[in-house]
């Protein structure tokens, strides 16, 4: 047994004094969809609700291991690795020091703060993760501290392949397949290594977000590049660079194995499981069972683990994720009509709507010296083809529009 193996089942067994393994639960809803045996490693159900807690927890051990006199840990997140090394500060009695971005909205801030209770300290610092991150490593530079990376990190690595240590022994045998979401990278590097040594049988399947695919840049170049913009949509994955050290692990795989799903679609899964099986999901944690969408000819009849990495979603994102749902699945659109400025105008507008088309939006702006005024008009509808039968009964009826749904300009400020 190779010294890596060794050491993530010791993390494994260490974390039962804290939490017990985290459910393997078959999902018939999922199976039946796809025809294929489908299991949830339900990490969104750890004590911090996301697979966070475990390079945190093995990390801070290892270190406070080798020096028990060590007393000061020092992390930048904005999510789900503060909640972690939080945790476990209060686990070890030890002081966390937590670096967080000034725009973190206030319910990550408060769950960190619960967990950590008096063993830490947050500190909001910078607008933009770069400059929390400076602030941080900094700080514990000069204060002595340990620092602990949220994945580029060999006990952290070993600390998150105790998720594939819990698959094989929850299931009893080797999977025919596990899909893996990828961020920084600590999660599949982890779960990677554990498996390519005790079942190399099972085949891997990797899923980034398309705003955010660090591995597929690096995967193209050959090693580590840092992307020039990042959607932050799904925020537990939207990592500009892979981890060096992660990506030592992740450069074999077959390129083809590594699938992109776009954010918009991520939301209708988060729907969907919420709404159907009453499971709350983040962007992140939907992912790998998104990217069933993209595999389902390849899967049926076969066992499939879907990692289910995090259920830290603040539903005030809720409004927003059922909107890019909808204009995902052609079912709401927005236009700009120019509508004439006289008495009757609006009814004509009125009446050629389709029975089930909806007004979502209607913002008239109207120039007293023109005789047309703009309209910032949003539909609703039940089925993608209304659309097709309202633009053309707009157009039979003289009025001048432009779909601007997918014009991101014109959309990042109006919608």
């Amino acid at each position: 047994m190779s010294d890596f193996l060794k050491r993530a089942r010791v993390a494994e067994q260490q974390m039962r004094a804290l939490f017990p393994a985290t459910p393997l639960q078959r999902n018939d809803h999922l199976s039946a969809m796809y025809g294929a045996d489908i299991w949830l490693k339900r990490e969104d159900l750890s004590p911090v609700r996301s697979y966070k807690i475990r390079g945190a927890l093995n990390a801070m051990g290892k270190a406070l291991a080798a020096d028990p006199s060590r007393d000061l840990f020092v992390c930048a997140s904005a999510g789900n690795h503060a909640q972690g090394v939080a945790f476990t500060s209060r686990h070890f009695g030890v002081r966390g020091v937590i670096f967080m971005p000034v725009t973190t909205p206030q319910q990550k801030i408060e769950k960190t703060r619960i967990f950590g209770g008096d063993n830490i300290e947050i500190r909001l610092v910078g607008d933009y993760f770069d400059d929390t991150l400076k602030a941080a490593q900094e700080y514990c530079e000069a204060e002595g501290g340990h620092f602990l990376s949220p994945f580029d990190d060999t006990d952290v690595i070993e600390g998150q392949a105790s998720v594939a240590a819990e698959i094989v022994s929850q299931l009893g045998r080797a999977p025919d397949l596990v899909i893996l979401p990828v961020g920084g990278g600590g999660l599949s590097s982890g779960v990677t290594k554990y498996l390519g040594a005790t079942a190399p049988e099972t085949a891997l399947r990797y899923v980034e977000p398309a705003g955010g695919a660090s591995l597929r840049a690096a995967l193209d170049a050959g090693h580590p590049v840092t992307l020039d913009r990042v959607d932050n949509f799904v925020d537990g994955a939207a990592v500009a660079r892979i981890g060096a050290m992660t990506f030592d692990v992740l450069k074999e795989i077959d390129p083809a194995h590594l699938l992109t799903v776009p954010e918009d679609r991520i939301c209708l899964t988060i729907l969907d499981m919420l709404n159907v099986e009453g499971v709350v999901l983040e962007p992140a944690g939907a992912m790998s069972i998104d990217a069933l969408k993209d595999l389902q000819d390849d899967i049926r009849g076969k066992t499939v683990i879907c990692v289910t990495s995090g259920g830290n979603f603040d539903f005030e994102r809720l409004p927003d994720v059922k909107e890019r749902a909808q204009r995902f699945a052609g079912l709401k659109k927005y236009f700009l009509l120019r509508l004439p400025q006289r008495p009757g105008a609006l009814k004509d507008f009125l009446q050629i709507l389709g029975p089930d088309d909806n007004i979502a939006r209607f913002e008239y702006m109207k120039k007293s010296a023109r005789n047309f005024g703009s309209v910032l008009l949003g539909i609703e509808t039940s089925q993608p083809e209304n659309f097709d039968l309202l633009e053309q009964r707009l157009e039979e009826h003289g009025f001048a529009f432009s779909d601007i749904t997918d014009d991101e300009t014109i959309a990042e400020f109006v919608v």
